[in-house]
């Protein structure tokens, strides 16, 4: 089997078992949360993505990783994790919090699917072998990563459910029917 054909095969089957893993594991679990607290899991997980410069790294990565892929993905990586971890230090400023959400999904989705574009213009998947210790991370992480993007876009865009009223002692008075 060509290193092409391997590496496809690994990326398919990565997203694959991210999907059954977070459909099982996590996303029952994400969903049991209020809003803010999911999305501060999200954030949290999305952090790490300074690790994205290490295509950077000789030594880890081969001399022969296209530097139009390993250059753009790392940079992007890192803006994207700088973001999230602005979302988490802004918490406790909820309209901030809320901006950097949006931004550091935005802007890590749109990373990805540039990533993906960049690796196949620079043909890739026939040099997989050139991401050495950094191989994991496509094949593992991204697929994490985009769905997660996925699940916390998708909650940033639906309707929120609306609160049932809810009656107290006084305002249920008013309201029996004598």
């Amino acid at each position: 089997m060509s290193p092409q054909i391997i590496f496809l095969v690994h990326l398919v089957l990565g997203y694959v078992a991210c999907l059954l893993c977070f459909s099982v594991y996590v996303l029952p679990r994400l969903r049991s949360m209020k809003r803010m607290a999911a999305q501060r899991v999200i954030a949290t997980v999305h952090s790490f993505r300074f690790f994205g410069l290490v295509f950077l790294l000789p030594g880890v990565v081969g001399r022969h990783l296209p530097a139009g892929f390993a250059t753009f993905a790392a940079y992007g990586d890192f803006a994207t994790g700088v973001l999230a971890l602005l979302a988490l230090l802004t918490v406790r400023i909820r309209p901030l919090f809320w901006l950097f959400v949006i931004a550091f999904n935005l802007a890590g989705t749109t990373d990805i699917l540039l990533a993906y574009n960049h690796a196949i213009k620079f043909g890739l998947p026939a040099v997989a072998g050139q991401l050495g210790a950094a191989y994991p991370i496509p094949i593992l992480y991204v697929p994490m990563l985009m769905l997660t993007h996925f699940i916390a876009l998708y909650w940033l865009v639906r309707p929120r459910p609306s609160a049932a009223p809810v009656f107290t002692g006084s305002t249920a008075d008013q309201c029996r029917i004598s």
